[in-house]
Order: structure tokens, then sequence, then C-alpha cells
């Protein structure tokens, strides 16, 4: 923004870090941290997300991820884990550890005029982990954690002022699992604490006090030959906070307890804790031509790992039942050949059901080493309890979906493969198609394109919801939807080149543009169904003003207007980053890293891709390099 104080004139902020690894004995490592953050090399892509789910973005600081699989819960002895639209929780998601401040950003009289400088992370005071094993048979993972009080500067029609966003805060975590003889038994603990101090006491309203979570998995073999296994978790939480704190965690996307036809969950408005259990458990057979996969799992209204995990959502009972059959022999045409089915189903807390289908897949691989992947399903009609957001119960209309991707042989100097599919229900559409490309010119040097484009569309967008008496039908509220029509063009772009064994190149380049536009606003006529009543034809008026709002008259009275802004978009990005590394001694080792951002964003949703791209190039760039030493010593 052209008048921001903050940004006017740019800035130079340096950094710096240190690790340290220590081994303890021959079969534990100590490794410490100062600003793990600075250690980030590679930058997250951008995506445009329209959902009420965050997204899971993997961990790329080295520090965590070094001796992180020990970290891993709820799955061990069984070599695959399907979930149909199950998310499985993560106890531990350390990307949670440095996240984004999580306190409100106070707006003046006119936001027009208002700006603020907020940190884009809570910076990490320092971080211990010890990993390795204890004894003959435990594997054990420690991890300490502190971060930083955060403040956010904000100017307000020319008056500063400090505002406490992100209380300094300690995160830890403690896994240890055992293995019995031979691996047929193994059982495993997990707990995780999150705990903070405040200085600002209206910043409990936005966070967490503090976090507990306390699980145990495990597997059995169920027979001699290691045909069978039986593998689980099961897991408790708890978060304390204020009871605002604690009210917002109910009425959040994990868990919608505001429901006005929830039958089970309801929300305490004075409650300043929360509990809650889950608990999930796999049958497996995974040897011979013949295997099958079955699972049930069971995630309570009030489980939440967020604060220091990751989950999708809450109050949700899944299974599925599966089987498939390998034939692993070359014959004539082909040298494997996978096909497998499976049937899953949902349920809310109410016995509601929320999701179900039938599932086909395959895979083929031919003598050539050519191969052809694809899958079919078939979801019937459900109810939907995440539609209106909080709302009352929608209806899933009936849909299905088809992938399929071809590759060629990996082992060639150009590898070609090309990914299509479709979602197709009078609930959206969704096309997406991808080739990819790997051109390997020589053994030191490997490059991948793979673009992607996607067309969505979406007659049942949220848009927000609306407090209205003569909305009786709905509850006293209006749940506001559009006509969403996305097109989105992007591509991910890399290089790896190894000069010698000593001295390499990485190149990273993610390009976007992704143009959202409405159309046809509306609000759900009655719960239950997937019946909409479209404003300026069925109910009401609409328009829009000079400034892009919409206002609707849902009853034709203008007492009863309701405003939103346009949701159109237009967002372009450009992310990249170089690694250059010498490896000066062995173990020992320099690199140069360069990493650039830049994006432009328009209120508009039309796709436009020579406009885009010539906005995206002209477009402000945030460039940010590092230097990064690691000296092996072994005295």
């Amino acid at each position: 923004v052209a008048d921001d104080p903050f940004r006017a004139d740019g800035r130079y902020s340096p950094g710096a870090g240190a690790d340290l690894k220590v081994g303890i004995g021959s079969n534990l490592t100590l490794s410490g941290s100062i600003n793990p953050d600075f250690g980030q090399v590679e930058v997250d892509p951008a995506v445009v997300n329209l959902s009420d789910v965050e997204t899971f973005f993997p961990e790329k600081r080295p520090f965590f991820i070094e001796g992180s699989s020990i970290f891993d819960f709820g799955h061990g002895g069984g070599r695959n884990y399907w979930g149909f639209n199950w998310g499985e929780p993560q106890f531990f998601y350390s990307r949670r550890i440095g996240r984004p401040p999580g306190g409100t950003v106070p707006k003046g009289d006119n936001s027009d005029s208002s700006f603020a400088d907020v940190p884009g992370g809570a910076h990490i005071l320092g971080a211990v982990k010890l990993t390795g094993k204890a004894g003959s048979s435990w594997n054990v993972g420690i991890l300490s954690a502190a971060t930083e009080r955060e403040t956010a500067r904000i100017d307000t029609s020319g008056i500063r002022f400090d505002k406490e966003v992100e209380p300094l805060a300690y995160y830890g975590v403690f896994r240890a699992q055992k293995e019995f003889p031979e691996g047929r038994q193994g059982l495993g603990f997990i707990s995780t604490v999150a705990a903070r101090s405040f200085r600002d006491p209206s910043l409990r309203d936005d966070v967490n006090s503090r976090a507990l979570t306390l699980g145990s998995d495990g597997w059995t073999f169920l027979d001699h030959e290691k045909k069978w296994v039986l593998t689980g978790w099961v897991g408790l939480t708890r978060n304390s906070g204020s009871p605002a704190r604690i009210t917002d965690l109910q009425e959040n996307s994990l868990h919608y307890f505001q429901r006005p036809d929830g039958l089970h969950v309801h929300v305490d408005s004075l409650a300043t804790s929360l509990t809650g259990w889950g608990a999930r458990l796999y049958l497996n057979k995974q040897k011979g031509d013949w295997f099958s996969n079955s699972a049930l799992g069971i995630l309570a209204p009030r489980f939440d790992v967020d604060d220091i995990g990751f989950q999708f959502r809450s109050g949700v009972i899944n299974m599925h039942a599966g089987a498939g059959h390998d034939w692993n022999k070359p014959g004539r045409v082909f040298r494997f050949v996978e096909l497998l089915g499976a049937v899953f189903r949902n349920y809310d807390w109410d016995g509601d059901v929320t999701w179900t289908g039938v599932f086909h897949e395959g895979s083929v691989l031919f003598l050539n080493y050519y191969s052809i992947n694809w899958d079919v399903a078939y979801n019937p009609s459900t109810l939907n309890d995440r539609l209106t957001r909080g709302g009352p119960l929608a209806l899933n209309p009936p849909g299905y979906q088809a992938d399929v991707s071809l590759g060629s042989d990996s082992r060639k100097t150009w590898v070609v493969g090309l990914s299509a599919g479709t979602y197709q229900s009078a609930g959206g559409t969704n096309w997406y198609t991808g080739p990819n490309v790997l051109w390997r010119p020589a053994p030191s040097v490997s490059l991948s394109v793979q673009p992607n484009y996607s067309w969505n569309s979406n007659p049942r967008q949220y848009i927000d919801t609306f407090t209205d008496s003569l909305a009786t039908a709905t509850y006293g509220h209006r749940y506001v939807f559009g006509d969403l029509r996305q097109t989105q063009v992007s591509a991910a772009i890399r290089l790896d080149w190894t000069f010698t064994p000593r001295l390499s190149l990485q190149l990273y380049a993610q390009p976007l543009i992704s143009a959202v536009s409405y159309r046809a606003f509306k609000e759900l006529a009655r719960p239950r169904s997937f019946d909409f009543n479209v404003y300026g034809r069925d109910v009401g008026n609409i328009s829009r003003d000079s400034t892009g709002r919409y206002h609707v008259q849902a009853s034709g009275s203008s007492s009863d207007t309701l405003s939103f802004k346009d949701p159109a978009s237009n967002l372009r990005s450009l992310r990249g980053n170089a690694v250059l590394r010498w490896e000066f001694s062995p173990g020992s080792a320099i690199y140069l890293v360069w990493t650039q951002t830049r994006s432009d964003d328009e209120i508009s949703g039309d796709f436009q891709f020579g406009h885009a791209v010539n906005r995206l190039l002209s477009a402000h760039a945030d460039n940010i390099f590092l230097v990064k030493v690691t000296y092996w010593w072994n005295p």
C-alpha cells in the first residue's frame, strides 16, 4: 500500500542463528539451536484457500526435520494407512513453533487510514532436542522450545502505538516407543505441552493459556507369518484459557458447536477449558497377493490438538473397509498390476451420515516401465455439517470423481507424465490437468517442470452469515452463498546441479495466477436441503455500489439490508529460491541462499494471463539473503 508508513521506505532486517549437535554415547544425539527459523532455505508455495480448513505446509527447517520421524504417532507395524475423508490428527506439528502471531490487531474508526506492522512469526529464542535410542529397545525424542513475546506496531490516522500480539511461549514434546522382540509388538507414548505468559490481559481472549495432549499407540501382529497386523492409537487433549478464548474454540471450524440443529453439542460461554478424546484402529492384511485394509476412527467433538498439532475437524466417526490384489510376476504385457476397492462412511456426533461412497483404484506398470494409475469414486447424497460454517445441516448432492495419471520410464534421460481429473456433482464441478517433465542431461543435472491448470465451479461457495429475525426457516440467520468460478494456472520448476561432489546448486520457482469470480448470490432456503433462494430472482433485490460492496434487501425491505464486499479476487504470486552449497570439509558446509517473493492482487474475477504476468513481473519483490555455515567436529 502506497500510504503505508511501515512499508514506504522499505527496510533491512538482518538475522542470525546457530545450531549445535553433540553425540551422547553411541545412540543419543543432543541438538540445540538459536533462531532455528534462520535455517529455512525453501519457501512455501502460494495457495488460494477458499475452504474453512487450514492449509497444511510441511516442515522445512533443518533443525526440526532431522530426527523428526521419532515424533510420528499412530503408525507402526502396518505398511498402509488408508483414510477416506479422514484427516489423521498430528499430535505434534513443529510449524506451530514460531507460528504467526495469534492476537488481533485493532482498527481505527476508518480502517483505510489504519496500518499495522505485524511480525510474520514468533521469533524462536532457542530449542533443544534429544533423539535416539535409550537402552536396547526404547526410541525416545524430547524437544523443548521457547518463542519470544511479539508486538505489532500500529498507525491509526498518524497515531502510533504498540500492541502485544503473541505472548512469551514454551513448547515441549516427549515421545517414547518400544519394539518388542522381532518387532511383533510395539508400544508408544506421546505428550505435548504449550504454556504462555501474557503481558497484555486482552491477549488471553485470542490465544490459549495452556494446551496439553497425551496419547498412546501400538501394534501387534496376529499371526506367526506377520500377515495380519492390528494398529491403533488413543489420545486425550485439554485446552485452557479465558471464557472468551474457549468460546472461540468451540465456534471455530474444528468444532462448530453453535450449530442451531446440533443435538449433542452446544456452546458453553463460561467454560475455561475444552477436553476431548480420539482414537483410531486399523486392521491390515499386508502379505500375499491379496491384501485388505480396514479402519475405524473416532474424534469426539471436544478433541483438539491444534495448538501444537494439526487437525482438520472433530466430532466425526469414520470407517472404511477395503481389499485388493497384486500381480507381481511379469507377463507378456505387464510387469506389475494392482487393483483395489473400498467402501467408506462418515457420521457426525448426532448420527447423521455426512459422507459415504465406493472407491476403486488401479495401477499398472508395463514391461517398458511406462505406467498408468487411475481411481474412480461415487458418493451418494448425504448431509453436510460444514457448508453453512456453524449453521444448520445442508445437503450434499450425489457426485463422482475420476483421476488418471500416465508416466514414462523413470530411468531415462527424459521422463514425461500427465495427470488429469474431475469431480462432478450438482454441488460443484472441478477439472484439473497438468503435464510433468523431468530432464536429466547428465548424472549431475536434473531439471523438472510441472505446470498445472485447474477450473472450479461451485454454486454454493460460502460468503457470510447474517442475523435476521425474519429468516425463521433457517433459525434466525441468513447463510449467504455465491456461484463461484475459479481459473488457476501454476507451475513448479526445479533445477538441481552438482558441479563437483562438494559444490552444488538448487533453484526452485513457483508462479501462480488465480482468478475467482462470483455471481448469483443466494441464501440457503431450508435446512437439510440443497435449495437456495437467489437474490433478485427468488427473493428480495441486490445492488452493487461504486466501492464494490453488495447490498441485499432479502425480504424487500430496507430495514433488513445485508451488506458484504465483492469477494472476487485475482491473485498472482511468484516465489523462488536459490541455494549454493559448498562442502569445504567432510561434514562441514557453507550455504548461500537467496529467496525472493513477489505478489499482486486485484478485486477482479477476470482471468487475463498476459495482464497477470505483466502485473506480477512489475510487482514489488521481497528478498532474503542467508548464509549458513555447518561445521562437523569429531574430537
